[in-house]
């Protein structure tokens, strides 16, 4: 469920992973019919193992064809909010207290999205999605209400994100997608960070194995969610190190010694958020073959600028200009070179990731709002660009 464009890995043929538009967003609340479960890891309930088991054991609606049907009004074309290699999904509406269909534009909002038989994706990705999401509750996954198994139809019932998918907001050029500032590039990485953290501290460890710009969802006040749980598997139990699994996931996000080995941890995970850090920092795509030689990876060729602190500046998105501190654009871009090690041990943990990124929110906010008879420990730059790019790195000796 995700617009990802990129080259999609699948054992060794290219793309699995549903695309996740920037309009297949989804938003909504909590129904009162579903039991939460507490984000601590000590409650989060043992992963199920059989298909009858998973849908029974969820906290999800059971819903009919019909149903959905009705909700997305016969799923009309103009209902589309996006295709990926899953389906479509569609703008539906369902009665709040009671997830009925209700009439369009009454009730709550859901993205409905429709298993496409003749896609990359089948039941195998629908059931992972059922399985996850229908066991966890976290504020920053988004909220799955329920699924239809009736027949040969597959579909998945989920909230509606207003703001669409990260890619979109990073990526994507035009009136509709202003260009996300560095407060809210900063606040999006630490809602997706504690996402995964959740997931790596579950009961049963979760490894998300698909993390990116596309499967990260922007509710209305730019809160992130991470969606997309297909290619999610359960992590090492007991004295095993690590899930040997065949390599699937996106080209560009995957961790060096996932590609060589098959070998799934964690730390997978991390280098994937480390990836997706420095396109937020940068601005730029993962791969993108329309950069000049020499750029078409974008890991590989930031890697000498984040390693020194006087030239970090040429990382960074020109549209940010002003807007961060020269502090905080230090501290973001060693916790994305940390995240980058090509050594897993090297890298941080995601609870240590969420620590780093909180520390920077509470520095922004302390430059913003400095107490009596303090003094700011941080240069900040305006919005309006009192201190042009090139002030800057002459302060910063470059």
């Amino acid at each position: 469920m995700g617009n990802c464009w990129g080259v999609k890995i699948k054992a060794v043929c290219p793309s699995h992973s549903v695309p996740n538009s920037g309009t297949n967003s989804r938003s909504g609340r909590e129904s009162g019919s579903s039991s939460r479960v507490s984000s601590s890891s000590s409650s989060v309930p043992p992963t199920p193992r059989s298909e009858g088991e998973i849908l029974q054991s969820s906290n999800l609606k059971s819903f009919t064809f019909n149903e959905l049907k009705s909700a997305t009004r016969n799923f009309r074309p103009d209902s589309v909010l996006g295709e990926g290699g899953f389906g479509s999904v569609f703008k539906g509406w369902l009665d709040e207290t009671t997830l009925t269909p209700t009439k369009p534009g009454t009730g709550i909002i859901i993205a409905v999205k429709r298993l496409n038989h003749e896609g990359y994706q089948g039941h195998k990705e629908w059931l992972a999605e059922v399985n996850y999401l229908g066991q966890f509750y976290h504020p920053n996954l988004v909220k799955l209400f329920g699924y239809c198994l009736e027949d040969s139809h597959r579909l998945l019932v989920y909230e509606f994100m207003p703001r669409g998918s990260l890619e979109n907001h990073l990526f994507r050029r035009g009136s509709y997608f202003q260009p996300l500032s560095w407060n809210f590039r900063m606040k999006v990485a630490l809602g997706a960070a504690k996402g995964l953290a959740f997931l790596h501290n579950a009961e049963t460890k979760v490894i998300y194995r698909d993390f990116k710009t596309s499967n990260i969802l922007l509710d209305s006040n730019y809160s992130a969610k991470l969606s997309d749980f297909g290619l999610a598997k359960d992590g090492p139990t007991g004295d095993k190190s690590h899930v040997s699994t065949r390599v699937m996931g996106t080209y560009g996000y995957a961790a060096p010694e996932y590609l060589a080995t098959g070998h799934l941890t964690a730390k997978s995970d991390v280098y994937s958020f480390g990836v997706v850090l420095l396109e937020m920092l940068s601005g730029r795509r993962a791969v993108d073959k329309n950069r000049p030689n020499g750029e078409h990876n974008l890991v590989d060729w930031a890697r000498p600028y984040l390693a020194n602190k006087r030239k970090i500046f040429r990382v960074l998105d020109t549209r940010l200009e002003g807007q961060y501190s020269q502090v905080g654009a230090q501290k973001a871009a060693v916790l994305a070179l940390q995240c980058l090690s090509t050594e897993a041990r090297f890298r941080p943990t995601m609870d240590e990731v969420v620590k780093t990124l909180g520390q920077l929110q509470d520095t922004r906010d302390a430059a913003r709002n400095p107490q009596p008879d303090q003094k700011t420990s941080v240069q900040s730059y305006s919005c309006n660009g009192h201190k042009s790019r090139r002030e800057v790195q002459k302060m910063l000796g470059m």
